[in-house]
């Protein structure tokens, strides 16, 4: 399964088996987790076999069921943050996904308090994301049509459109799709109204249009980054 394949494979899961993930698959996941951390100042977090975020009326509210495993997203506050944690949380989203695994963004319903994470002086929980052998493989849902979320003058490039397909496939908070890209002299800007943690799903989807669209003639709006 390529990166392509993990996007359109990949569905929110929040029932669980009771199944540990196996050794390799820990370490290859670890393994991205520390180039993301080097790469992006965050402190990004696997915590196996833990139980407690997910116990509670917060979690049954949220219908999650036997979340043992999750990906905790921890960086310094600023004001990027929540993106940079979207833009690198996506991508251990997408390996896991290629590792035969499920997962789901989670904002609210699990106690921070009771994560198996380390948040050092100055830096803040952003989100978590649900790990492990999914029930089920979940429901794809319904996405716009890419006419609807991008702005191109002239003819529209082909490695645009893919990126922009590929940002469709993208979860974001109650599938709300509240994003739009322009195009202009090979610039790319991603602009999203106001929604509740639009930051974090920006980040998501920069990352899925990044990989969509691959290396080329192109580069993101220099007021953007």
């Amino acid at each position: 399964m390529n990166v392509i394949e993990a996007m359109e494979a990949r569905h929110s899961v929040r029932s669980y088996q009771n199944k540990p993930i196996e050794e390799e698959k820990r370490k290859a996941l670890e393994e991205l987790a520390r180039k993301c951390n080097a790469e992006s100042g965050l402190n990004i977090q696997l915590c196996f076999d833990e139980e407690e975020a997910f116990q509670g009326m917060m979690a049954h509210y949220g219908k999650f069921h036997n979340v043992r495993n999750y990906i905790a997203l921890v960086g310094k506050k600023d004001a990027r943050l929540d993106e940079t944690c979207g833009y690198y949380g996506e991508q251990l989203v997408l390996k896991a996904t290629e590792l035969g695994l499920s997962t789901c963004w989670v904002a609210m319903t699990y106690r921070k308090r009771r994560t198996g994470c380390v948040i050092n002086k100055g830096e803040k929980l952003c989100c978590v994301i649900a790990l492990g052998y999914g029930e089920n493989e979940g429901v794809p849902h319904k996405s716009k049509r890419i006419e609807e979320v991008c702005d191109v003058e002239g003819e529209m490039p082909a490695w645009f459109a893919q990126g922009v397909r590929c940002a469709l496939l993208a979860p974001t908070a109650m599938n709300q799709q509240k994003f739009r890209f322009t195009l202009r002299d090979g610039r790319v800007s991603l602009r999203a109204s106001f929604g509740p943690y639009t930051k974090v799903d920006i980040g998501i989807v920069r990352c899925h249009f990044a990989l969509g669209a691959g290396k080329g003639d192109w580069q993101w709006a220099e007021d953007e980054r």
